[in-house]
């Protein structure tokens, strides 16, 4: 096999075993398989708070804010949190425009889609006052 091939093929045995579990499927996003990912939001809590996922592989996160505040989400290494953080307060409290980052209301649901194109560590944190400090994240390791 080549090295695109051995790729492809770890990304949807992942995909699979994930699935199996009954934490996610598969859906299409354009041309690519994405693998769905539900997170809860609750509290000052995402549930999983870490996952893995194979270099190159799409994945839909949908958030589900089952709690009685608003949350958004972020993803994005160190640099582009610390960017993100500082265009929160630049704007008094809004939560900026990327394509990384959602709001989502008490009783709502909002989707984040993500190709996750090199190795590494990322995060996915609620930066509302207060939540990623006291551990609201979700860990991605990209192998």
């Amino acid at each position: 096999m080549r090295p695109r091939q051995v790729l492809a093929a770890g990304a949807t045995a992942i995909a699979l075993i994930t699935a199996a579990c009954g934490g996610s499927d598969t859906t299409t996003a354009g041309d690519e398989e994405a693998r769905r990912v539900d997170v809860d939001m609750v509290d000052t809590d995402f549930a999983p708070n870490s996952i893995e996922v194979a270099a190159g592989e799409t994945v839909r996160f949908v958030f589900h804010n089952r709690g009685e505040v608003v949350h958004d989400a972020f993803l994005g290494d160190a640099d582009a949190r610390a960017d993100h953080e500082a265009e929160i307060r630049d704007e008094h409290g809004g939560h900026g425009s990327s394509d990384d980052a959602i709001k989502v209301d008490p009783g709502q649901t909002g989707e984040l889609t993500h190709t996750f194109d090199s190795a590494g560590t990322v995060e996915i944190g609620c930066h509302e006052p207060g939540h990623y400090d006291a551990g609201m994240k979700i860990v991605i390791d990209v192998l």
